[in-house]
């Protein structure tokens, strides 16, 4: 049954202000809290003070929030800060001098990416000029910039600022950072904000690799993720350390120009065509985009789109070939062992070397090669399986005795995968992060860490990096971010930091997940920290299954501190913050065309309703 109201109302409705509002004095109630829980942010047993706020409900607080990296996680993260209503003052600290963070620091000949073009890019700023199916580092630099410039992004960086300690403040609930301007160590800064955001990733800190006697080499020694293009490979003997993603894209581009090659690989590996394969070249190779392709990329964004999903579509399936067991598996082992034989056939006997034995394709992320084993079987190249003693002034000696003398070594070698932070990074109760993470980094939802209150990681230790693009996931996981501001901005959340026993949780299924997986076979690999049999620092499921578990946080793993005394100190005054700020009074009727904001309504529009008046 309805219920009968009589409303008297003015001839129009007032819309105030935000800015309206007064703070007037208000009698305060001393409470005696006696709660076994802390995760209001109270001390058990204290007594405390509460004043309601004379602001309307989920009037949004001002948050600073400081992000380190410039990569494609920080670009995004700054369009979803650009087009959010939340009232956000970001800042993004990048040590480097440009943006664009792994594609601008890696620089070797032949660098590019192994997913296709229209799927290594953004969804928000899909891109009509793509060369090729798979795109060169250079060109995907490219693109990232060309974005943040297009859509106004750049004014959220600070190049050539190098984050160098971050301590969490426990009576500010803020993050106090000090920053080394520049390469002078003694120009430091210092700034604050309420949430510290990672988007540096694990692939950031490059190493030399810990063998004997490298400082020794009188050649010249070159880094794949500190490249030297001064250095001129033309016609001389050169060394190459490792068989990883790096290697073989700088085998098949330097062979041709070297006058002998020898490849130091140590472990075998599955080198495959890239992801996607099934609609790239032959083979599947790259190729150039015709005028005709991209006539329908810049012109039909519907088939663009469509284009695009039908790889993504093919892409999220490999999942299955990660199980254990699984048909899509066997088949993808056989198909991969067939095809590395069939390239190596001038050179059979490398194949024994280094086609995989006792792990599955995916144990490590497969790694597309276009090109490199055949370089392998030309008549400059040699593969040396000989494990390496040490580095000698003139090259490399193996374990049998024998000298490699050589001009260049090439050092292949990756980087540091600990995910421990190149900085100083402490949070509640002095706990260091890298003291914390010292065995296993472990997180919650690769997200957030217990006794880091505040502190959100892009693509931090356990989540989906083991088929197909990143940048779905790091979109994905902006929006989360942004979800988390909101509550902190709208309900007066001091700060967040997730419970040890959801992270208990999060271990105890994974730990029991994973064996299912290719990951678990005897590689070596950075999934587990570069060892062989080390924790599997993936996501238990498929990406899919990431995305939709992070569609929104899960606030009943958090603890919570809050702005005031009361929980819901939020409620404010008594009035919603819509009756102030212009949007529609009705909203839950129906939006008109669209418009969020309330509308006039003139009498005179409704003479035919209002004849009694």
């Amino acid at each position: 049954m309805g219920s009968l109201m009589v409303d008297i109302l003015p001839e129009e409705s007032p819309v105030a202000k935000l800015g309206d509002t007064k703070i007037v004095d208000v009698k305060t109630e001393e409470v005696n809290v006696e709660t076994k829980s802390v995760d209001s942010g109270y001390v058990e047993g204290s007594k405390f003070e509460y004043t309601i706020i004379e602001e309307p409900s989920r009037s949004k607080r001002k948050l600073r929030i400081i992000c380190v990296g410039a990569g494609a996680s920080a670009i995004n993260f700054a369009h979803e800060v650009e087009q959010s209503e939340l009232d956000l003052d970001l800042v993004c600290y990048e040590k480097n001098p440009q943006i664009g963070g792994t594609w601008y620091e890696n620089k070797y000949p032949g660098c590019g990416c192994d997913i296709p073009s229209v799927n290594y890019q953004l969804t928000w700023a899909p891109s009509a000029d793509w060369s090729s199916f798979y795109s060169s580092a250079s060109e995907i630099l490219a693109y990232f910039q060309g974005v943040a410039e297009k859509h106004g992004l750049t004014k959220y960086f600070k190049v050539n600022h190098r984050v160098i300690g971050a301590y969490w403040q426990e009576d500010e609930k803020m993050w106090l950072l000090k920053i080394q301007r520049g390469d002078n160590l003694e120009d430091i800064i210092e700034d604050k904000c309420h949430v510290f955001i990672n988007a540096t990733g694990v692939l950031n800190k490059w190493k030399w690799p810990a063998i004997k006697g490298l400082e020794t080499f009188q050649g010249a020694k070159l880094h794949s993720a500190n490249w030297d293009d001064t250095v001129e490979l033309e016609g001389k003997r050169v060394g190459v350390i490792g068989c990883g993603s790096s290697a073989v894209q700088i085998v098949p581009s330097i062979q041709p120009i070297v006058g002998d090659m020898k490849c130091f690989i140590r472990s075998p590996g599955w080198v495959t065509a890239g992801f996607g394969q099934r609609f790239a070249g032959k083979g599947g190779s790259n190729f150039k985009y015709s005028e005709l392709q991209r006539y329908i990329l810049a012109n039909d964004p519907k088939k663009y789109l469509a284009y695009r999903k039908k790889i993504e579509s093919e892409l999220n399936s490999r999942f299955r070939f990660i199980l254990n067991g699984s048909t899509e598996q066997q088949e993808a082992r056989e198909a991969a062992a067939e095809d590395m034989r069939r390239k190596l056939a001038k050179k059979p006997e490398i194949a024994d070397t280094i086609i995989p034995k006792n792990f599955a394709v995916g144990c490590r992320r497969p790694t597309p090669g276009n090109g490199y084993l055949e370089a392998l079987c030309e008549d400059n190249v040699t593969v040396v399986s000989q494990s390496i003693q040490e580095i000698t002034p003139k090259g490399i000696r193996t374990a049998d005795g024998e000298e490699h003398e050589f001009d260049i070594i090439v050092c292949a070698t990756g980087f540091d995968v600990s995910w421990k932070p190149a900085y100083p990074t402490i949070g509640r109760e002095n706990r260091s992060l890298s003291d914390e993470w010292k065995d296993i980094p472990n997180t919650y939802l690769s997200v957030t860490v217990p006794h880091f209150p505040n502190y959100l990681i892009f693509n931090g230790p356990f989540g989906p990096y083991g088929h197909g693009s990143f940048l779905p996931i790091t979109e994905h996981l902006g929006r989360h971010f942004i979800k988390i501001l909101d509550k902190m901005s709208s309900e007066g959340v001091a700060s967040f930091e997730p419970k040890e026993e959801a992270v208990a949780d999060f271990i105890q299924h994974r730990r029991q997940f994973l064996p299912r997986t290719a990951w678990s076979s005897p590689c070596r690999s950075w999934f587990k920290g570069g060892t062989v049999d080390g924790e599997i620092m993936m996501w238990p499921g498929s990406r899919i299954h990431f995305f939709e578990t992070m569609e929104n946080p899960r606030w009943e793993d958090y603890n919570l501190t809050y702005t005031t005394a009361n929980r819901f100190g939020y409620f404010g005054n008594g009035f919603a913050a819509r009756e102030f700020d212009g949007r529609d009074l009705s909203w839950y009727l129906g939006l008109l065309d669209g418009d969020e904001m309330q509308q006039a309504f003139p009498d005179e529009e409704f003479a035919e309703f209002l004849t009694q008046l």
